[in-house]
């Protein structure tokens, strides 16, 4: 059971790379705007910004009227993205121990805190559960068990079993749901640096006193 659950982990992560990678290859089908200008910046730039200055929260406005919630977004994610990589760990039969499961756990236990906390900002706030779709609590509450139970194996072996359940779940769901914007981040990311850097618009000078 143990030794089919650990293929299925690596299996349904092929998988979904796999899908994902076609998902993005497939908005190549659309074609590529002509541009007539002439580039006034330079696009290598663009993307460093967009990796760079540009991910700080006083460089969007979004999250410069909204710190608490970036700040739990961030911790969330980096906690989803610790459960992952201690899924295929595992699923490798590799067991991190010491500091280094210390760090795993953290990750995870302030992720799942936090994820759980945004789950329930969006269901008490009316404007946001008037903007949300089933999609964005199934992909929550998926994402949550997954990482919970990532915890959960890194102190009971008998949780593991559960736990690379849950990755293969979530793996195969990520190209179907919201979830892929993990994967779509990084792609729009280079767009966006990419097409502003070309015209100059990026990186632009930083705000006083940021």
């Amino acid at each position: 059971m143990m030794t089919t659950l650990r293929y299925g982990v690596f299996a349904a992560a092929a998988a979904s790379l796999g899908l994902l990678s076609f998902l993005v290859l497939r908005t190549l089908t659309f074609g590529r705007r002509r541009l007539h200008s002439q580039a006034r910046g330079n696009r290598a730039g663009g993307v460093a910004y967009a990796f760079g200055r540009g991910m700080m929260p006083w460089e969007k406005e979004s999250a410069r009227k909204h710190l608490p919630t970036y700040a739990a977004g961030m911790i969330y994610h980096a906690g989803i993205f610790a459960a992952i990589l201690y899924a295929l760990l595992l699923a490798a039969s590799v067991s991190p121990d010491g500091a280094v499961l210390a760090v795993f756990r953290a990750l995870m236990a302030a992720g799942f805190a936090f994820g759980a906390g945004l789950l329930l900002k969006r269901i008490l706030k009316p404007a946001m559960r008037y903007l949300s779709c089933p999609d964005d609590y199934l992909s929550n509450v998926l994402v949550d068990l997954f990482v919970l139970s990532g915890l959960l194996a890194s102190f009971l072996r008998a949780a593991v079993p559960v736990f690379f359940a849950l990755a293969v779940l979530t793996f195969l769901y990520m190209p179907l749901g919201k979830i892929r914007h993990c994967f779509f981040f990084f792609y729009s990311r280079i767009l966006f640096g990419s097409y502003f850097g070309r015209r100059g618009v990026l990186p632009h000078p930083p705000r006083r006193g940021a």
